[in-house]
Formats: structure tokens, C-alpha cells, sequence
């Protein structure tokens, strides 16, 4: 499923604290102005760019720290594998999968190439549109994912939260972004691309897994009533070895992406 977003849908999701962290802005009226300033550049920008979002189910079970992806286009079942802590609770995404029958939503999101491109003649106003840009894309995540439970997918169909309490994520599930502390390796997504095929909006992957547009969100949603954010931190070459493994790459190639983890 593809849905195509003006910004204008998109300005009640935004979350404001993250645009604020980002020019370092903790004053209440320096908030005020700067939210003011962005709120009419985001009208000027309306007419000319727009914001995409893909999102596919699949049937899904879990097998140990792997998930299991089918549905009727496919030839054969698609294995995702995942990292798991090895410290603390010992957390696995595929925890929150059940290992009978269950399903997974896997999404992805971006902006017109034009708002990364197009306003290099004004270097502040080209990093207040990028900035702009990286809030549409996490908001159109925000606004598919309750479109998501409440409809597309439908197993919270009664929900009905204000946006504040969708920033503090009240609602069932989870949506793990790639790269996010439980989610952490950017080359799942050369195999998230595989089963959305994100050139459909626009999104291409550098040799690092980086999505271009930088404002770009992929990951997973997950239904389980219980299921979390965590992180995964460090982990040991014995798990570097097994998830290699699994992942069927070479584990000098999953050393490069899961430095920082190692």
C-alpha cells in the first residue's frame, strides 16, 4: 500500500520537542517564535512538496530470534533476523511475535527529494527545511501507524488518542525504526527494501544502508499488547557469530554495521 501525504495532514503530528532539541532551544519564547517561523514555511511549503509513506502486512511466526514473513505474493516465506540483548531482560523483537500464527506491518516513509535539494542558495533556510523535512517523515510514521491500528490492519479499531498521547506512545504496539537502540543494524534494510521495494517512493540505499531522502523512516510494526522499546547495547562475539549466521552474511560485513554494538 502506498499513500501519498500533503504536509498540511502531516502539522498536527509533528512532535515539536525533537524540532526545538535540534537548534538547541530550551527557552519557552524562543520555542514560540521558532514554532511560528517553521508553521509558515511549512504553509509555503505545502503546494510544491508532498510526503509518502509504504506500508505492507505480512503473516508472520516467530522461530527463536528470527521472524518468519509470508503472504500471497511471495514466492517463499522471507526469514528476518534479530539481535538480542545480552544483557539485563535478554529482549528480542521476536519476542513479541507468536511462534504459531501472527502478523507484522513493515513501513517505510520519506519526502519530496526537492526539500533536501532545492534551497542550497540559503544555508539557513536549507537547514530549516532538512530539519523540517526529518519531523514530516517521523509524522507520517506516526499518522500511518494509527491509520494502522485503527483501520488498515484494525486490531485497535475503538482507539481515539490525542496527539499528545501518541508522542508518549499510548497506544498498543510498537513500531521499530531501523537504526533505533532495538533495531540497530542499517543493512535489514536492503531486506526491508526487498519487501516493500521503497524505489516506489522514491527512496534509494547507499552502500551503508542509509536511506536518500536523509528524511527517510523504515522499520517494523508490532500488535503485541506487551511488546516494548529496548535497547539492545553491547553484544558478544558469540552472538556477532550466530546472528551471521542466520542473517546467511559474512561476519566481517555485520562487524561493520554493528561497530558501535561490538
Amino acid at each position: 500500500m502506498k499513500k501519498t501525504y500533503a504536509i498540511s495532514e502531516l502539522q498536527p503530528y509533528i512532535n515539536w520537542a525533537y524540532y526545538y532539541h535540534s537548534w538547541q532551544l530550551r527557552d519557552p519564547e524562543q520555542q514560540r517564535q521558532s514554532r511560528e517561523e517553521a508553521e509558515l514555511l511549512l504553509r509555503q511549503l505545502n503546494d510544491t512538496y508532498h510526503v509518502y509513506a509504504l506500508f505492507q502486512l505480512f503473516n508472520a511466526h516467530s522461530d527463536g530470534d528470527d521472524i518468519i514473513l509470508s503472504s500471497s505474493s511471495m514466492q517463499r516465506p522471507c526469514r528476518c533476523s534479530f539481535l538480542r540483548q545480552q544483557h539485563g531482560e535478554c529482549l528480542c523483537l521476536a519476542d513479541f511475535i507468536h511462534p504459531g500464527h501472527d502478523h507484522i506491518g513493515i513501513f517505510a516513509t520519506t519526502v519530496d527529494w526537492g526539500m533536501e535539494t532545492d534551497f542550497d542558495h540559503d544555508t539557513y533556510q536549507k537547514m530549516q527545511v532538512q530539519l523540517l523535512a526529518d519531523r514530516l517523515a517521523e509524522a507520517a510514521a506516526e499518522k500511518l501507524h494509527e491509520e494502522v491500528r485503527r483501520t488498515i490492519w484494525g486490531y485497535a479499531p475503538n482507539e481515539h488518542l490525542t496527539i499528545e498521547e501518541l508522542h508518549a506512545e499510548r497506544f498498543q504496539g510498537i513500531r521499530p525504526a531501523v537504526g533505533y537502540p532495538s533495531l540497530p543494524d542499517a543493512s535489514l534494510n536492503f531486506l526491508l527494501d526487498e519487501l516493500l521495494q521503497f524505489k516506489q517512493i522514491g527512496i534509494r540505499l547507499t552502500e551503508n544502508g542509509a536511506m536518500k531522502p536523509h528524511a527517510s523512516v523504515s522499520g517494523l510494526m508490532i500488535a503485541h499488547p506487551a511488546a516494548r522499546y529496548f535497547s539492545i547495547g553491547k553484544i558478544g562475539d558469540d552472538q556477532l557469530h550466530d546472528y551471521a549466521r542466520r542473517r546467511g552474511l559474512p561476519v566481517s560485513l555485520l562487524r561493520k554495521f554493528l561497530s558501535s554494538h561490538l
